[in-house]
């Protein structure tokens, strides 16, 4: 795949709602931007902990392992549930910056299906030539767009200490929606 379209599919990848950006908006949110650069270096190692070794050897290990794509997926779905009831329990006036911490973000990153097409499907094979200059500009994309989301909190946050109760639900409605689609492509698989 030429670099160019490269770019175009892990930037549309990566923009796409889904359970890191959720965090990272509400980190945002809650702590605004500069706080949450803390959060970035965790996704993108937890990203590149996922795509590295899928690039290099993951076709092959998957076509020997079929059921180990609907294991990732399920063990994601239960994660993201996990993070949307997590996120859903907050009371008002209650909730803690400490609440998405780097940790989070690594496992719910680790866990995030768009590792295992990014891995797979976007990056090139690791002998290919232009591996190391894709997995380069995957990390900066991965940098780039963490920004925009914990930004595009940060641009919700008010003079409170923490994001009005009702961003803190439509995450975690849209965390569980996220689950139920995992399980559902787990189930199909």
């Amino acid at each position: 795949m030429p670099t160019a379209e490269f770019l175009f599919a892990i930037w549309g990848l990566l923009l796409t709602p889904g359970p890191t950006n959720t965090l990272l908006a509400l980190s945002g949110a809650s702590a605004g931007l500069r706080r949450s650069t803390r959060l970035m270096p965790a996704e993108l190692a937890a990203y590149l902990l996922v795509v590295t070794p899928l690039a290099l050897f993951g076709a092959d290990l998957l076509a020997r392992q079929p059921l180990a794509a609907s294991a990732v997926k399920l063990a994601a779905a239960g994660w993201v549930a996990f993070l949307a009831v997590k996120l859903w329990r907050v009371e008002a006036g209650r909730a803690q910056v400490e609440a998405i911490t780097p940790r989070r973000v690594f496992v719910t990153t680790l866990l995030n299906p768009k590792g295992l097409i990014i891995g797979l499907t976007l990056l090139p094979h690791g002998a290919a030539p232009v591996f190391l200059l894709h997995l380069g500009l995957f990390a900066a994309s991965v940098l780039m767009v963490a920004a925009i989301w914990a930004g595009a909190g940060g641009m919700m946050k008010r003079d409170t200490a923490e994001p009005p109760l009702v961003y803190r639900r439509a995450a975690a409605c849209w965390l569980a929606l996220l689950a139920a689609a995992l399980v559902g492509a787990a189930l199909r698989a």
